[in-house]
């Protein structure tokens, strides 16, 4: 991402497409590429025997009733194992735009993982929050998510995506797509690195679901301005989210909405 660019700003042109799932076996095996190689890294952890994970994507995009082209983007991601059973954790999940998306980060205030850290999302200026969802478990359970607007230490724009029921923080970093995804339609991601945790990564379990929605309004110069905006109806505008997991499988769905 240019960190001198005042707007995360997309064109139009989309390659038709529905539903789609590919899932590939270990990293080194070649399968999905993936589609920010530049964005921060993960620590490194080797991969881990486990599940085979079979995920799906709904998505959605609505007015968000601010301004003329203000919308909401959901995903709703659901996986499970293959045959049965919890599925694998995730190392990284990469949300994938429709290039006729773009996006006003520079017009919300931010906040900082430290404050969040001190203070919980209560700590958060107003206005800084610019998505939320819902996380849930396997078997069953499930918890809000909210995200908000940052700016990284590394001086990238992006997220961060907190569950306050067991106080994790996620780090995502806008970035610029890589072919082959510029080709099917995208330009810009947030790339979110889940980061090893004490839990040795083969006892760890993913999620059987999230819903996550991003979009904001808020009124800044006397003017209502939206986190997100789309240049085509909606209902006609593509998703996609790239998934890394603990066994080295790396999967991609989409979906419009």
């Amino acid at each position: 991402m240019r960190r001198g660019k005042r707007r995360l700003a997309v064109t139009t042109a989309v390659l038709a497409v529905a539903w789609t799932l590919v899932a590939a076996g270990p990293a080194s095996a070649g399968g999905v590429p993936d589609p920010t190689p530049g964005g921060p890294q993960r620590p490194y952890e080797p991969d881990v025997p486990g599940p085979r994970n079979i995920d799906t994507l709904g998505a959605r995009t609505v007015p968000d009733g601010g301004t003329e082209r203000g919308v909401l983007v959901a995903f709703d991601r659901t996986s499970r194992a293959e045959p049965t059973g919890p599925p694998a954790a995730a190392r990284r999940f990469v949300f994938l735009f429709d290039r006729s998306l773009s996006f006003n980060p520079e017009a919300f205030p931010v906040c900082s993982r430290a404050a969040i850290e001190a203070g919980g999302v209560g700590a958060c200026p107003e206005g800084s929050q610019v998505g939320s969802g819902t996380s849930h478990a396997y078997p069953d359970g499930s918890t809000p998510v909210l995200a908000f607007n940052t700016v990284h230490a590394h001086g990238g724009r992006g997220a961060l995506v907190v569950v306050p029921a067991n106080n994790t923080i996620l780090e995502l970093t806008w970035e610029r797509v890589t072919d082959p995804y510029r080709a099917r339609g995208y330009l810009w991601a947030l790339d979110e690195i889940l980061p090893p945790s004490p839990v040795p990564p083969g006892e760890r379990v993913g999620t059987r679901r999230f819903e996550l929605t991003w979009g904001a309004t808020r009124v800044a110069g006397g003017r209502t301005v939206s986190f997100a905006e789309a240049a085509r109806e909606c209902g006609d505008v593509r998703v996609g989210l790239w998934s890394e997991f603990v066994t080295g499988q790396r999967g991609l769905v989409e979906a419009r909405g």
